[in-house]
């Protein structure tokens, strides 16, 4: 056991369920994990669509796994409905992303190097020779295109699985703004820069500096960016799913 962390009140605003690995990882370096979801994950908008695409999971060369989420959901939604199908290669976008997939039992998992994202992907070598190939992409409804426009570039037919919604939950934020205001709170943890921005309207106006000024740490350089440009002072980029993220936390605070 660790102590790096102790006297750290870490506030994690994944999605509930998302969060427990790094929350474990805080507690064993000392520090306080504060869970507070900041997403709310919803059912899919249009099951019907989504249990056709799994239906025809068969015909597909590829599967490729958004975030975390999308591999948590999806194969939720899967399950509920057929096996997985021999013959479909897996992706996923980053390593956060592989790991929610390894522990579902799937360990085959095609996944880029550090910084995970759809440009990452994009340029793994299993991903160029793709013409004629189908690819289905899980993900929640809505969301970047670029790696759907890239992989259709290369010849490819691409289809979504979208197995969820994202939604803002109607939480009581108060009792988290009392600690936070009372000093138990030094930093934040985010997948996203939805759940930054759901965070922000959830505690208001009122106390926005006192969220801008808590150092945030986030998986990579763009969500960093979306909280630079949302007021946060302190936005740490730590690449490598929740080791690096706790590793990220104990080094920042060691300066301190």
């Amino acid at each position: 056991m660790g102590g790096r962390l102790r006297g750290c009140g870490i506030l994690i605003v994944r999605p509930a369920g998302l969060g427990d690995a790094l929350a474990e990882k805080v507690r064993a370096e000392g520090g306080d994990a504060i869970l507070f979801p900041a997403i709310a994950i919803l059912p899919a908008a249009r099951p019907a669509r989504l249990a056709m695409v799994i239906a025809r999971l068969h015909t597909f060369d590829w599967a490729i796994f958004i975030s975390p989420t999308a591999a948590r959901e999806g194969m939720r939604c899967v399950r509920e409905r057929r096996f997985w199908p021999q013959g479909v290669r897996m992706a996923a976008v980053g390593r956060g992303t592989a790991e929610a997939l390894a522990a579902l039992g799937f360990n085959d998992v095609q996944t880029p190097k550090a910084p995970g994202d759809s440009e990452a992907l994009a340029a793994l070598p299993e991903m160029q020779e793709i013409a004629g190939q189908n690819i289905v992409i899980f993900r929640g409804d809505g969301g970047r295109e670029h790696l759907a426009r890239v992989l259709a570039g290369r010849g490819a037919r691409v289809e979504y699985a979208e197995c969820y919604r994202r939604a803002r939950p109607a939480a009581d934020m108060s009792d988290l703004l009392l600690r936070w205001r009372a000093g138990a709170v030094q930093a934040i943890c985010a997948a996203s820069s939805e759940a930054l921005a759901n965070l922000c309207d959830m505690a208001g106006a009122a106390d926005a500096d006192l969220l801008f000024a808590t150092p945030v740490f986030v998986p990579h350089p763009r969500i960093a960016e979306a909280a630079r440009q949302m007021g946060f002072a302190h936005a740490i980029v730590a690449i490598g799913g929740d080791g690096a993220i706790a590793e990220g936390l104990a080094a920042f605070f060691a300066k301190v």
